[in-house]
This record gives structure tokens, C-alpha cells and sequence, in this order.
């Protein structure tokens, strides 16, 4: 289940903003410095999460997450500065922070604009999900530790919601203070362990078989 637009809407603007200052800290080494994200660089990743949400605010909504949607975003911004690109996170995160606010709970639960699946909340919600997801992808490659934040929490509600929909489970995702979120109904296997680190293995960066699950559980399986 998606959680709140009261929850979703202005967590993203925090996590826009943590992104973008990490982005214009990072020197021409750092920019260079290659990722677990394969092929990619630390500014290919920077690169896609800023080139994702500019489409997004602009509407332009088609195959969105398609690796070729996904290669257009880095190729656009290919040889530009860590400057430029948190200039442009700044811009397009100042037009999504709008557009959020116009949101109501109606608009919430109802279709993807353009026709995508599931909610507008759950688009959103993936949003936050992807960038803190990526900016660990940044820390990783970097020797830097991530914030255990509302961000977590976030690829959690996101994570359970992607199980169910690819007809994992049941399970129920438990881990103290982030609270806990049912695969597909819940009541099967309890999922416990360090919520992080359930992040990686349930995004192919982490091992799954140590929470006595295997493979299934990645959801880009």
C-alpha cells in the first residue's frame, strides 16, 4: 500500500534536495569514479534520476523506465558538470514540489497521468524510492554511508507494493521503527533482519539468501 501524500509529497522534496547536494559536492574524480550500476559512472547515475524527473514534470510520461528511456536521460546529459545537473534537479524539483501541492486525496488514488500503472500516489512514491536508491548507488561508489531516513521507508512501501504486484509472498516485511508492510496480504513468511540491507538484496545489490530468501525476491528479476 502507497503511503500518504502527506508523507510522499514532501519527503521528496527532501530527498530532491539531499540529492542535489550531494551531486554538486562531488569533484571531476568522483564524476568519474564507476558504479555497481553496470556500465554506469557516478554521473550516468546522477545523469538518469535528474533526466527521469525533468521528463516527469514535463509530462513526458512514454516508456518511462524503458532502458531506452533510460539511456536517453544519460546521453542528454553526457558531459555536463555536477553543477549543472543539481541546477537542473534544483529547477525540476521546484516544479514537482507545484505540482504536489495541487494534488488532492482523489487525485491520489487515481490513474498515472498519461496512462501508466498503478496510482498517481505510487508514481510518486517510486520516484522517492528510485532516488534514494540511486544516491546509495553515489555513496557506494564513493566510500560514503547513506542516511537511514524516510527515504528507507519509502523503498519498503515501494519494495512490498512491486512483491505484490509480481505475486510474491505473502510476507510480511518487518523491521522495528519503519514499521511493517504486507506482501500480497500478508501472514506468510516474517521478513526481519536489517531493513537496509533487505533494500540491496531486494534490488539485485545485496544477497538475498541472507534473510533465507533467494533470487525471486529482486524486484528487476
Amino acid at each position: 500500500m502507497t503511503l500518504s501524500r502527506e508523507v510522499v509529497v514532501p519527503g521528496m522534496q527532501v530527498e530532491y534536495v539531499s540529492f542535489a547536494d550531494l551531486v554538486r559536492g562531488l569533484s571531476d574524480q568522483d564524476w568519474d569514479t564507476p558504479s555497481r550500476c553496470q556500465g554506469w559512472r557516478v554521473a550516468d547515475v546522477a545523469a538518469h534520476v535528474v533526466g527521469q524527473l525533468t521528463d516527469v514534470v514535463n509530462f513526458r510520461l512514454d516508456d518511462l523506465g524503458t532502458p531506452e528511456v533510460t539511456e536517453r536521460q544519460v546521453a542528454e546529459r553526457r558531459g555536463r558538470t555536477p553543477s549543472e545537473l543539481a541546477d537542473e534537479l534544483d529547477s525540476s524539483a521546484k516544479v514537482a514540489s507545484d505540482l504536489g501541492a495541487s494534488f488532492d486525496d482523489t487525485a491520489w488514488v487515481g490513474p498515472v497521468p498519461g496512462g501508466g500503472n498503478g496510482t498517481l500516489g505510487f508514481g510518486l512514491e517510486s520516484l522517492w524510492f528510485d532516488t534514494y536508491l540511486h544516491g546509495d548507488d553515489i555513496r557506494d561508489a564513493l566510500g560514503l554511508e547513506t542516511p537511514r531516513g524516510d527515504g528507507l521507508t519509502a523503498s519498503l512501501s515501494h519494495i512490498a507494493q512491486v512483491l505484490t504486484d509480481q505475486g510474491w509472498g505473502p510476507a510480511d516485511l518487518t523491521f522495528g521503527d519503519t514499521g511493517k508492510f504486507s506482501v500480497s496480504g500478508g501472514g506468510g513468511r516474517a521478513v526481519t533482519g536489517d531493513p537496509f540491507a533487505f533494500v540491496l538484496a531486494s534490488t539485485g545489490r545485496g544477497d538475498p539468501a541472507s534473510f533465507g530468501l533467494d533470487e525471486t525476491v529482486n524486484i528487476y528479476r
